[in-house]
């Protein structure tokens, strides 16, 4: 039978308002079939038409009513069913709202309390204190400690040196770029106050050194061009304002300029290595490969140790397209191919990737 014939009969019972009249299978749909086909129902069909409130249906069913009245009654019956379900309805969806609103504050309650509860505070600010600082999870040894730096960092306090000689040697994992940066920051910051303060440019020499690595080369411009600008200062700390502006010149790319600087502080301080090492930096990233070496060799005469210089040249390297890379590595290799050995552990050739390991 279907769908539309369904539909028919439980509107012509007046009983469409109840899924069971149109269901097939359902107890009240058989009912209605033989009702329609003038047969008789059964004391339990006629105990359930009762028992559902369809008075109207089991009184047509049994002969007590004609059409017309039982038309009458199952009309009112069905209105009747109709308001109650309403009703219920509408009940039901204020009992509904409420349950979801006492849900709701009961988890504003429980964020509250969670707000309010001292541990839960100092755990969740640790947690975004350490998410600002780039660092995860930190061993329950070095915790405690760790945490203390970056609250420091945080507020603007600068580390004891200990403490950064400890991160750096026991919980190297906890120095993280954010943190350096951060760190070379209140470091800068408070070597140009002491500069400004006591006019000793040695200040204004290792400030300049710590805005670089804060990434503010500009900064390191700004503070070496005042120092610079003062008379008589000894070549030796001539030469450390020329190398650290030559070495913020060459973070800006501008490296003629940088190139000046350091053959400048060469020339005042001969014997010091470092106008070497950025010389020899500057030359390789300029293309003059033979140039860059000469110096890097130089330096390393005047006292640079080898870890340092490779380290420079690392730092150089990553910086490098990898062609540039590459032609840079191998003619290191073919220099002296034992003392660059480790220039053989990069990435593939196909490999145009910025974490080189050279």
């Amino acid at each position: 039978m279907n769908p539309a014939h369904n539909s028919a009969l439980a509107q012509r019972y007046l009983v469409d308002d109840l899924p069971g009249a149109h269901q097939p299978g359902a107890r009240l749909h058989g009912i209605l079939q033989r009702i329609d086909v003038g047969a008789q129902i059964t004391p339990l069909a006629r105990q359930f038409l009762a028992s559902t409130g369809l008075l109207a249906l089991d009184a047509l069913a049994s002969g007590k009513l004609l059409l017309a009245e039982f038309q009458a009654q199952a009309a009112t019956e069905r209105n009747s069913r109709i308001q109650q379900a309403s009703i219920k309805a509408a009940e039901a969806e204020v009992e509904a709202a409420r349950i979801a609103a006492a849900k709701a504050d009961a988890v504003r309650a429980t964020f509250a309390a969670m707000a309010n509860d001292p541990v839960l505070r100092r755990k969740r600010e640790a947690k975004d204190l350490r998410r600002r600082f780039g660092l995860g999870y930190v061993d329950d040894e070095h915790y405690g400690r760790v945490i203390g730096v970056l609250k420091q960092v945080e507020k603007g306090q600068r580390v004891r040196t200990e403490d950064v000689a400890w991160l750096r040697a026991e919980a190297e994992y906890c120095w993280t770029d954010e943190l350096q940066k951060a760190w070379h920051r209140l470091e800068a910051q408070a070597l140009t106050e002491a500069w400004e303060r006591t006019g000793d440019a040695w200040n204004a020499v290792n400030a300049s050194g710590h805005w670089r690595k804060a990434g503010d080369a500009e900064r390191a411009l700004s503070l070496t061009e005042k120092a610079l600008a003062r008379t008589s200062l000894p070549s030796k700390l001539q030469s450390a304002l020329a190398t650290t502006r030559g070495g913020a010149m060459r973070d800006l790319h501008r490296l003629e300029e940088a190139e000046a600087f350091g053959r400048q502080a060469h020339s005042l301080t001969p014997g010091d290595y470092r106008p070497c090492t950025l010389l020899g930096a500057l030359l390789l990233e300029r293309g003059d490969l033979a140039g860059g070496h000469d110096w890097y060799a130089r330096a390393e005469q005047l006292g640079a140790s080898q870890e340092a210089i490779d380290q420079d040249l690392r730092s150089l390297l990553v910086r490098l397209p990898f062609q540039e890379r590459r032609r840079i590595g191998d003619y290191l290799l073919a220099q002296d191919p034992a003392r660059f050995a480790w220039l053989t552990r990069r990435p593939d050739a196909n490999s145009d990737t910025e974490s080189a390991r050279f």
